[in-house]
């Protein structure tokens, strides 16, 4: 597969929603793309330094998945920067929101980005939403 640059935008807090960008994150990385993840509004809470991996389903799936050996999307996400060099960065904005300062974020984390900043570097990448 050749190598592509991959801009995903994170903003649910939902399992289901967090598990597949997750998945997205690190598949994409660990094939030899450039990923670059944008944790946004309430996807940023589970990403407190010590929270644990788990978020409230949205449906049926989730809530299945939820009693299976599944990898959780923080275990995901930290294989991604890990194996594949993905890049995760919080939401600036949403950091000041939340008055969260880069310290209580999980230190695999890289640095806060604002939105405009991530959209002018996913020019020319394929961009998802979750």
């Amino acid at each position: 597969m050749a190598s592509r640059r991959m801009s995903i935008i994170v903003v649910s807090g939902v399992r289901e929603r967090l598990q597949m960008a997750a998945m997205v994150a690190s598949v994409g990385a660990v094939s030899g793309n450039e990923v670059s993840v944008f944790l946004s509004m309430n996807a940023l809470a589970p990403f407190l330094r010590g929270a644990p991996g788990v978020a409230p389903p949205d449906g049926e799936f989730g809530a299945i998945a939820a009693t299976k050996n599944v990898p959780s999307f923080k275990t995901l996400f930290e294989q991604a920067v890990d194996l594949g060099g993905a890049r995760i960065h919080p939401c600036s904005m949403a950091m000041d929101v939340l008055a969260l300062d880069r310290a209580k974020l999980e230190p695999w984390l890289g640095e806060p980005l604002g939105l405009t900043k991530f959209l002018d570097d996913a020019r020319d990448a394929q961009v998802w939403s979750f």
